[in-house]
C-alpha cells in the first residue's frame, strides 16, 4: 500500500511542516468518521448515497478547482489565446501558451513548473495593462473561449449546493479576476484566485503572495471558512489533480472529478467519491479529457506548428 501523501519525507519549511501535521491529524478524524458511515452503509465510488447537499444549512458550503473539474483544459491558456487574438503578446509567446496547453492534456495532471512558466508568461502579457481593460476583455474572451468547455456534470453538481441554499466558490490558480468572471457566468457565489499586483489599478508583472496552488488553496479555504462562518466537516471540496489532497482532506465531502491517476488512487483509498464526465475507457485512464480529448491536443500542436511555419 502506498504511503500517505503526508508520511512521505520532504524538506519542508517549519511553516509546511506545521500545515501537514495539521492535515494529517484532521484527516485521521475524518477517516474514523467515513468508515463508521461506510458501516451504515454510505457507499464511495457508484451505488446510492446518502441525500447531499443537506437542504437549509447555512454552515455548509462548496469548494470547486476550476480546471479539468469545472472547465475542459487550464483556464490561463484560453485567457491567453484571447490576449494574443488582440495583439497583447507575439507569436513566440502563442507558441509557447500551445504547448503548455498541448503538454497540460497529455500529462493529464498538474505540473508546478510548467504551472509556474504559464504564470510568468501571463504577468509580463498584462504588466503595464489596466485591471478594468482586462477584465472587460475577460467577459468577451469567455464567451469565445471558455462558456462551450464547462463540464456539464460539474455545473449540475455546484448547482445542487446552490438550490440547497449553500455558497459556491471557485478555488484556483488562475488570476483571480478570470476566476471570478468565470463564477458570475456560472452564477455561482465568488471565486478564490491567484492575485497579480496593481498600483493605482495598473498590473506591475508581480504577484501578492505567491500562486493560489497546492497547499494555498487548502490554506485559501480554510480562512474563508472561518471568515464566513462555516464548519468544514459539513462542506464539500471537488477537484481533478492530487495537488488539490490537501484542499479535499479539509472538508467533510470530498469528491474527485475526471481525477488523475494519483487522486483516483488516493480517492479510493479513502473512500471519497468520484465522478468522471470523460468519455473513452482510455480518456479515463490517462487523464485526458476525451471531449476535448485528441482534437484539443491536436489543435494546441497544429497551432504551435502553423505559428512556426509562418515564421519560416
Amino acid at each position: 500500500m502506498a504511503l500517505p501523501a503526508w508520511l512521505t519525507p520532504r524538506k519542508r519549511s517549519a511553516t509546511a511542516r506545521s500545515v501537514l501535521a495539521g492535515e494529517a491529524a484532521a484527516e485521521a478524524a475524518r477517516k474514523q468518521e467515513r468508515e463508521l458511515a461506510a458501516r451504515a452503509g454510505a457507499e464511495g465510488e457508484g451505488g446510492e448515497e446518502q441525500e447531499f447537499p443537506v437542504v437549509g444549512d447555512a454552515h455548509a458550503a462548496a469548494f470547486f478547482d476550476l480546471d479539468n473539474t469545472v472547465m475542459q483544459g487550464a483556464a490561463l491558456f484560453h485567457f491567453g489565446k484571447g490576449l494574443y487574438k488582440r495583439k497583447f503578446f507575439r507569436k513566440r509567446e502563442l507558441t509557447r501558451f500551445a504547448w503548455q496547453q498541448a503538454y497540460f492534456r497529455l500529462a493529464g495532471a498538474e505540473n508546478a513548473e510548467h504551472m509556474q512558466d504559464a504564470r510568468d508568461s501571463a504577468l509580463s502579457i498584462v504588466k503595464g495593462h489596466r485591471v478594468h481593460e482586462l477584465m472587460a476583455i475577460g467577459e468577451e474572451i469567455y464567451d469565445e473561449y471558455m462558456a462551450g468547455r464547462i463540464w456539464p456534470g460539474t455545473r449540475a453538481l455546484a448547482q445542487a449546493h446552490l438550490d440547497a441554499g449553500q455558497k459556491v466558490w471557485l478555488v484556483t490558480a488562475a488570476p483571480v479576476e478570470t476566476a471570478t468572471i468565470i463564477a458570475r457566468r456560472l452564477g455561482l457565489t465568488g471565486a478564490l484566485g491567484t492575485v497579480a499586483e496593481s498600483v493605482g489599478g495598473i498590473y506591475t508583472g508581480r504577484l501578492v503572495g505567491e500562486p493560489l496552488h497546492g497547499p494555498a488553496k487548502a490554506e485559501a479555504v480554510r480562512a474563508l471558512a472561518a471568515a464566513e462562518g462555516l464548519e468544514l466537516d459539513r462542506c464539500a471540496a471537488y477537484s481533478d489533480s492530487a495537488n488539490d489532497i490537501p484542499m479535499l482532506s479539509l472538508v467533510g465531502y470530498p469528491y474527485a472529478i475526471n481525477p488523475d491517476s494519483r487522486l483516483r488512487a488516493h480517492a479510493r483509498e479513502m473512500g471519497w467519491r468520484l465522478r468522471d464526465y470523460r468519455t473513452g475507457r482510455k480518456a479515463a485512464k490517462v487523464g485526458i479529457p476525451a471531449a476535448a480529448g485528441v482534437g484539443a491536443l491536436a489543435g494546441g500542436a497544429a497551432a504551435a506548428l502553423a505559428v512556426q511555419r509562418r515564421r519560416r
